[in-house]
């Protein structure tokens, strides 16, 4: 049967919460290709304007529903047993709130630009109950991620994210050779600006603000191992704000990349460790993920090609 349009005003367990997700948890029954369909549409409108799926609503937002069928049954993505094991392989870290997961690069961490579904809809079929994203990685991008298992839990990892005291590291292979000292980057990000037919994020000084902090670890003959510190979370923040150095990560051919070491086929952009002050919520959340293997095997070529 279908249902009447419904104007939902969004709780305070819900402050926060991205819109597709919401709206999963409201239309149950629903595919998830439905959902991002009405969204993109302009069905669904959040206080009156057009949304995105992305967009993070707050707690006494109104949201429209438009009129879907619910009485269907709701399909169940079947997944890969071989990656059914290797996501649950994958787990750096868990306890009752949280889950740690050191991600593969080249898998997309939500559904949506032509996938049916994404990482945490097997993660959700790999736990029971609660399970939401604390933040997001690239699809090409491996490591640490963060999911909460609680209400409570995702609202306070948000909350740690924003603080200046947590820590997000990445590791990433720069193009060219930087010097030992550290550079900053304090360069506002704009999303969606259309360079080329596609669209992409730009420095733009009326974007919002991303902070970034580059510390060269080992050079090697036109590269440079760095590890990377982000002060916010932006999309594609440290691959915008390399290339903004003019020293692009290796193997990314959408901010300037021309060339690649020997034996890369991926992004060079792993986050080696994350540091949550979590407040109220119990001890600190402190998990790393070593550099995969794929990743270390360009690092001993170039070393070897060094000794040479």
């Amino acid at each position: 049967m279908n249902s009447g349009v419904r104007l939902y005003e969004v709780p305070k367990n819900r402050d926060g919460q991205r819109l597709d997700n919401l709206l999963v948890a409201e239309l149950k029954g629903v595919p998830k290709s439905l959902v991002y369909r009405i969204i993109r549409k302009g069905q669904v409108r959040v206080n009156g304007s057009r949304a995105k799926a992305m967009q993070r609503v707050s707690a006494g937002d109104v949201v429209r529903i438009p009129p879907v069928r619910t009485d269907a049954p709701r399909e169940k993505p079947r997944f890969p047993e071989d990656l059914v094991k290797k996501i649950e392989a994958a787990v750096a870290f868990e306890n009752d709130r949280y889950l740690v997961l050191d991600k593969p690069a080249g898998l997309a961490v939500h559904a949506g630009s032509g996938l049916s579904w994404g990482l945490i809809d097997v993660v959700r079929q790999l736990r029971e109950g609660f399970i939401e994203l604390a933040h997001r990685l690239d699809r090409e991008t491996s490591g640490c991620l963060v999911f909460a298992r609680d209400r409570e839990a995702l609202l306070g990892a948000q909350s740690a994210f924003r603080d200046p005291t947590a820590e997000k590291r990445y590791l990433a292979l720069l193009q060219g050779s930087l010097s030992d000292e550290p550079r900053f980057v304090d360069a506002p990000l704009r999303r969606n600006v259309e360079r080329g037919g596609e669209r992409m994020v730009m420095v733009d000084p009326n974007g919002k603000p991303a902070r970034s902090r580059f510390q060269p670890i080992e050079r090697f003959s036109g590269w440079t191992l760095t590890e990377v510190r982000i002060q916010t979370g932006r999309t594609h923040q440290i691959r915008v704000h390399a290339a903004h150095l003019g020293h692009p990560v290796a193997g990314d051919e959408r901010y300037g990349s021309d060339r690649k070491p020997p034996g890369l086929t991926r992004l060079f952009l792993h986050c080696s460790m994350v540091n949550l002050p979590l407040e109220g919520l119990g001890e600190d959340l402190t998990a790393s993920a070593p550099l995969p293997p794929e990743l270390h095997t360009v690092l001993e070529a170039l070393a070897a090609r060094r000794r040479r």
